[in-house]
């Protein structure tokens, strides 16, 4: 798939927009240029080797504080520049919320 073939509209960066990934158990971080966006994903131009990286999930922080991040996963790579996928949070209810029965899971 073509970087320009895209199902929801992109936001390109002129100078793009310093971000990082980072591992679900922080153990690795890398620097890198958010290309473009869009509700779906983006593109990101990537700083260091991604060799024996865990890329199926993985956080992109938003902020120097990491505050504002998003729960991500690798669509395409070509050189430095990969393609990433925004996750959508999980919206399942616990077992007996909805019906306000108590619940204990060992």
């Amino acid at each position: 798939m073509a970087w320009e073939n895209r199902k929801n509209p992109r936001v390109n960066f002129e100078h793009g927009i310093a971000v990082q990934m980072m591992a679900i158990d922080g153990t690795w971080r890398r620097d890198c240029i958010m290309r473009d966006a869009s509700d779906g994903g983006a593109r990101l131009t990537v700083a260091g080797p991604l060799e024996g990286l865990e890329l199926k999930e993985f956080f992109l922080l938003l902020s120097s504080t990491g505050l504002v991040y998003r729960r991500c996963r690798l669509i395409r790579l070509q050189g430095d520049e990969i393609g990433i996928e925004f996750l959508k949070p999980s919206t399942k209810k616990a077992k007996g919320r909805a019906s306000g029965k108590a619940t204990v899971d060992f």
